[in-house]
């Protein structure tokens, strides 16, 4: 490919190279800082769910909670009466609980101290005293909808699917990177060929002047070759605009502050390589986090169908609690000989009539199980057909590429003999124009046949998570991430 850039006098220049535009969008552009975010905000949530599960160990006081109010109290002799009363209660407890997922029930073990002062007046009458030394319950819902035991199913699907969707994210950011790496390529070749064609159009403009002065050519080829020179000149123009923006958007995508220039330099080394779609398609369905979000759908709306299910019928909750409790006046001996005490309770809930509110929401859930399936199933056949036509764009990209090449080439060849058959007489200008024009939309062609390969090339890995040139999956170290 006969592509050079002329030489600048600018010293503040920054070559890059494809794979080093690759490398700074995955470690330092803005946009990739968002993909680790994103899933760092997934991993948080997952661990909160992991920790969820452990023993929770809490300390509750109240320290202290004072009373003055006038209420209404009864004497001896079975009156009431009014009179103001005044209090200060404290207390201490500590708790131990933990979450049983398999049933959706809670353990707990408790021990606490209470301290109950009364006063008439400013001065005390009496202090008395709680404790709790030991506790130990068990909050089970019977027949209830538990969430506990979706979560176990649903939240593991949903860590792994933000691992898998940052590996995607990463190669989102490949593809990014590759269009706006092209786009400048584009840019800065565009107006590079708008440079020399300046320089031919001049050259050529004033060859024609001397020749229509000697006679040899008509005034409309000289008007023609300056109507070409005047359309480079602005073709220069609206190529280095054009240079600027581009220049600007992959800077501000990679991250880059400062004043330098970027100068790109065009890939030459493409991997030649044909990708074996069964493989693809096997390698999507265990790495890519579209076909664990499948998964995921479908157990949310078992999930939902189960809710609708156990939380509109006969329903009963579950407390019982044996513990060790003892009052006394002095706390020392609020310790001692403590006496036992258990509590059981069944609480149960039985609807009567409810117009067919729950039949309703059982169906509203159970249809929307249904559509789920459906779609899940369009998606997996859409998912594979997407993967298939890849892979046949990629395969055929290689060949595509190495024909653009060579047209480059003969479009630069034919176009520099045309150039010196005109200057001699044995062309006419209009076979020259096409000449020119056809150069120049093969050394575009070439650079949009190198977006095309680079674009699928990454979008495979995308799909699939698997690098096909090293044979390996995909993969990040997460732990670094943390």
């Amino acid at each position: 490919m006969a592509i050079s850039f002329s030489a600048k006098a600018q010293e503040n220049i920054k070559i890059l190279r494809f794979e080093d535009v690759i490398t700074i969008a995955k470690t330092q552009s803005p946009d990739g800082l968002v993909a680790k975010n994103k899933y760092l905000g997934s991993y948080w949530k997952y661990r909160s769910y992991k920790a969820s599960y452990m023993p929770m160990l809490t300390f509750d006081g109240t320290l202290p909670n004072i009373n003055r109010s006038i209420s209404k109290i009864t004497l001896s002799d079975g009156s009431e009466i009014f009179k103001e009363q005044r209090s200060a209660d404290y207390s201490l407890q500590m708790s131990l609980s933990k979450i049983i997922g398999i049933t959706g029930g809670q353990l707990f073990l408790n021990s606490g101290i209470q301290r109950l002062d009364l006063y008439d007046n400013s001065t005390m009458t009496s202090t008395s005293y709680l404790s709790t030394p030991v506790s130990v319950g068990y909050r089970q819902p019977i027949f209830n909808y538990n969430p506990y035991r979706w979560e176990r199913k649903i939240e593991p699907i949903l860590y792994d699917e933000a691992k898998q969707s940052y590996i995607e994210d990463r190669e989102q950011l490949s593809i990014k990177a590759a269009n706006l790496f092209f786009d400048l390529l584009d840019a800065q070749i565009r107006a590079n060929i708008a440079r020399i064609n300046q320089a031919n159009n001049d050259t050529l403009y004033k060859i024609a002047q001397g020749r229509y002065n000697l006679g040899k050519i008509a005034e409309n080829e000289l008007l023609q070759l300056e109507l070409s020179l005047l359309n480079s000149n602005l073709q220069v123009e609206q190529t280095r605009n054009d240079v600027e923006v581009t220049h600007f958007k992959l800077k501000s995508f990679l991250g880059m502050r400062g004043d330098e220039k970027i100068e790109l330099v065009i890939p030459k080394h493409m991997p030649d390589y044909k990708v074996d779609a069964t493989k693809a398609i096997a390698e999507a369905r265990s790495n890519s986090s579209e076909v664990l979000s499948y998964q995921r759908k479908l157990l949310e709306a078992q999930s939902s169908v189960n809710k609708a299910k156990m939380e509109n019928r006969f329903n009963a909750n579950l407390y019982a609690m044996y513990g060790l409790t003892q009052s006394a006046i002095e706390f020392a001996n609020a310790y001692k000989n403590p006496q036992d005490q258990q509590q059981l309770s069944l609480g149960i809930q039985i609807p009567i009539l409810d117009w067919g509110l729950a039949r309703a929401k059982i169906k509203m859930a159970q249809s929307n199980e249904e559509l789920v399936n459906t779609q899940v199933a369009q998606q997996k056949i859409d998912f594979d057909q997407q993967i298939l036509i890849k892979v046949m764009q990629f395969n055929m990209q290689h060949t595509q590429l190495t024909i653009a090449a060579k047209a480059d080439t003969i479009g630069e060849k034919r176009f520099e003999v045309t150039k010196a058959r005109y200057m001699i007489g044995k062309v006419d200008i209009t076979e020259l124009n096409i000449a020119m024009t056809e150069k120049d939309r093969a050394t575009q062609d070439y650079i949009a046949a190198l977006r095309s390969f680079w674009n699928t090339y990454y979008e495979i890995r995308k799909l699939t998570l698997f690098d096909f040139v090293e044979n390996k999956q995909l993969g990040v170290d997460f732990d670094s991430l943390k």
